[in-house]
């Protein structure tokens, strides 16, 4: 578990994340949205559609407890994480694209993640539910900072860019932050736990990225996009799972519940910065090839 103050740490930092991320955006950037609107709805699909069926099916085919199995879902629930948007950037995606996803999901997850939360959750144990009203207050809460950041950018991008660095190492640091504050106090729990819950935290982000990538090619999208969507669609924002799972549960509750989004927080960063490294390799052949091809056309004319 983590402490009162470790909590209200946590809480803080997320403010500070969500504000960086609204920052990252200007009301040009919606106006662009809005008139190639494809990648974005593809986006969200890949997020509510694919990512919270996907933990709900991993689930039930590892056989997973209650506790590990709403943990679990919850994390498929849950909307485009800020540090997407680092990875897609050493990537070498489409960074717009990127962030306008994350700001999307954000945006309508206080509708969806609701929605596929009960729908994906509605078979297991009372005493295990997530409140609705849990979540969406959690979200309304975090919405305001989004806002605002919106609103620095529009009133001074230089502040905004400062604040939407910020934000986006502030991701990073509370992964770290969750994983170097729980895991030690938690190790024996760590070695005692069946391979099917870390099957579940390690395959959900892997899932994320192939369907991701797989449904955006058959959607017709570019396969740069398509990797950037499959990179937006793996990366949850693990941080306000835990943040959601604190307000809702306590004691030995608490803790089980935390287990799957916390190994899923540290295992997305590892495997986040495998598929960067590919996924950036993959780009730079393709740029290369690009290049040759015109200095190809050049001396043929």
């Amino acid at each position: 578990m983590l402490s009162e103050t470790e909590t209200r740490l946590l809480g803080v930092m997320m403010m500070v994340i969500m504000l960086g991320m609204g920052a990252s955006l200007t009301f040009k950037d919606f106006a662009i949205a809005l008139r190639k609107p494809v990648g974005v709805a593809v986006g969200l699909l890949c997020q509510y559609g694919i990512m919270p069926f996907l933990a709900f099916l991993l689930a039930k085919g590892l056989g997973l407890p209650p506790a590990y199995a709403v943990g679990l879902i919850l994390m498929g629930c849950m909307p485009g994480g800020t540090t997407s948007n680092i990875f897609t950037y050493f990537s070498k995606g489409t960074l717009s694209l990127s962030i306008l996803m994350t700001i999307s999901s954000t945006l309508v997850a206080i509708v969806m993640v609701p929605l596929t939360l009960a729908f994906y959750s509605a078979g297991i144990e009372g005493e295990w539910q997530i409140p609705r009203e849990n979540v969406i207050q959690v979200l309304v809460v975090l919405l305001v900072p989004t806002v605002l950041g919106i609103a620095l950018r529009k009133w001074n991008a230089n502040v905004g860019a400062v604040i939407e660095l910020i934000g986006g190492l502030l991701g990073v640091l509370v992964i770290l932050f969750l994983t170097l504050s729980w895991v030690p106090r938690n190790w024996q729990l760590l070695l005692t736990t069946g391979f099917p819950v870390y099957v579940g935290s390690i395959g959900l982000g892997l899932g994320g990225f192939v369907l991701g990538y797989g449904l955006s090619r058959l959607l017709k999208q570019d396969a740069r996009r398509s990797r950037t969507i499959a990179l937006e669609t793996g990366i949850q924002n693990g941080p306000l799972a835990v943040l959601i799972v604190l307000l809702t549960f306590s004691g030995t509750q608490q803790q089980e519940v935390l287990l799957i989004p916390v190994l899923y927080s540290l295992f997305i960063v590892l495997s986040s910065s495998a598929v960067t490294v590919w996924f950036r390799r993959i780009t730079t052949r393709e740029e290369l090839a690009r290049d040759a091809a015109k200095v190809g056309a050049l001396k043929s004319a």
